[in-house]
């Protein structure tokens, strides 16, 4: 598919007029993709930066202005064209408000609707320079510096907000860069210590030999170097929060004795024979897996149940794409605002934008690195523009520029000694509906309509699926 091809969503839940738009869409060069209600268009939207949407205005469930207004608000550069039978001047205006470019009445003659799309092409590349859409990061998408609203984030924000006025010990788990001690961070300052210190200590960064000193604090003469008094994190993190970033790396023996403080909520510095009382939260984080390390004999079972009285698991990136423009334009904002600091007079930088052909490599990235490698990458694209108003596939990472569009174009190769059909098909199958059971908490009536499917036919399919799985693994017995 050649790279400056325009890619297109037309919702529409009338399918003999939804095909004959779609295939005269295709003829003239367009990428088009289609959904048939509101909500496939919100999932599809969830998953691919389309350039252009062309919606009509009633739809069952969620009506066209919603699509409209989810699409602008996800994707601030992409063009968006209302269509209805029941055009009145309220309803264009009220499209427009929610950010269409144009509206175009039923019944219409192709070249009508061409005409529309055209124009709002060249309205957009005319007013690229100078006017940027900028897409509105709401309070609710957010909680103390993160971002996000996918429903693994949803599911955050709503057992952050339960766990953060409390004084329960918490262990936060998750890959390297999903952003651990922003979480705990969030946790701290949501929380009745907020007015007391937050202290972060990384227990990987620091040797061994050293790491008991540094938590517990010394006495003068308690060892090679010790030439006074030195209070440890704990007795600074006194009424506060501390930190243990990287828990799983402790030693047995520290182990022992960060147990007894959870215990006890008392300790000794090293060198010294008088137990100090403290009055700390302690929140631990760790990318490795602490409950199998339990089981290999790597690390105490008593402490892993006191870390973990409420476990918080942070998704990585790959399994919240949606999230991937919130968080892009939250980093422009965040350098922009850097810039205009640094910058004589405090001038501030213009908008920047990104274009979508970007932001669909961006999406179909891996992002191994998590947030912290998207932050990377976004700070690259900025300098990388020298000055520009708009960030392009240039301007990013050569991986993140290699990204293949998977989602709605996979590239299926065929092996030369052929392959199963009837399995290809069936995989993608199982695929999809797992993708949809999972979008929708396993509600299949929603998952159905998620795949334009009757909840009758999804069970059957679950089932023929199911016993095409058991009959699979007969053979391989």
């Amino acid at each position: 598919m050649p790279e400056n091809q325009r890619h297109l969503l037309l919702v529409e839940d009338e399918a003999p007029l939804r095909a004959a738009v779609a295939a005269q869409l295709a003829d003239r060069g367009y990428d088009v993709h289609e959904a048939a209600s509101g909500e496939e268009a919100l999932a599809r939207l969830a998953e691919f930066a389309f350039d252009i949407i062309i919606t009509d205005l009633r739809l069952p469930g969620v009506d066209g202005s919603g699509v409209v207004e989810a699409a602008v608000s996800r994707y601030p550069e992409i063009i968006a064209i209302v269509v209805t039978g029941y055009g009145t001047v309220k309803d264009a205006v009220d499209a427009i408000k929610c950010g269409a470019s144009d509206f175009v009445s039923k019944p219409f003659q192709f070249d009508e609707l061409l005409h529309a799309l055209d124009s709002a092409i060249e309205q957009r590349r005319l007013k690229s320079e100078n006017a940027y859409l900028r897409s509105q990061l709401e309070e609710r998408y957010r909680f103390e510096g993160i971002v996000g609203k996918s429903r693994a984030m949803a599911k955050l924000f709503q057992l952050l907000e339960t766990v953060a006025p409390t004084s329960s010990t918490i262990l936060v788990s998750g890959e390297t860069g999903t952003g651990k001690e922003v979480v705990a961070r969030a946790i701290h300052h949501n929380s009745p210590r907020r007015m007391n210190r937050f202290v972060a200590l990384n227990c990987s960064a620091i040797p061994e030999s050293l790491l008991e000193a540094e938590l517990f604090g010394h006495v003068r003469g308690a060892f090679t170097g010790a030439v006074g008094n030195r209070q440890g994190r704990l007795e600074q993190a006194h009424k506060g929060t501390l930190f243990l970033d990287e828990v799983g790396t402790m030693s047995a023996g520290l182990q022992m004795k960060l147990l007894r403080v959870l215990q006890e909520r008392e300790f000794e510095r090293v060198g010294d024979s008088h137990t100090i009382k403290v009055d700390v939260r302690v929140i631990g984080a760790t990318n490795s897996d602490l409950a199998k390390m339990v089981e290999e004999g790597e690390f105490r079972e008593d402490l892993y149940y006191r870390l973990n009285v409420i476990p918080v698991a942070l998704p990585p990136l790959r399994e919240r794409k949606e999230d991937i423009p919130l968080l892009v334009q939250h980093f422009l904002d965040k350098f922009r605002s850097e810039a205009a600091k640094s910058a004589a007079g405090g001038a501030a930088r213009p908008p920047i934008t990104v274009s979508q052909e970007a932001m669909r490599r961006m999406m179909a990235f891996h992002w191994p690195g998590n947030v912290r490698q998207l932050e990377n990458a976004v700070e690259r694209a900025v300098a990388m523009s020298a000055g520009r108003s708009h960030i392009d596939v240039v301007d990013l990472p050569a991986d993140v520029q290699q990204a293949h569009e998977m989602v709605l174009s996979p590239n299926v190769l065929l092996p030369e000694d052929g392959l199963d059909l009837d399995l290809f098909v069936t995989n993608i199958e199982r695929e999809l509906i797992a993708r949809s059971l999972e979008r929708t908490g396993g509600n299949k009536g929603q998952a159905a309509r998620l795949l334009g499917l009757k909840r009758t036919t999804l069970v059957e399919k679950l089932k023929r699926l199911e016993s095409v799985s058991r009959a699979s693994e007969s053979r391989r017995e």
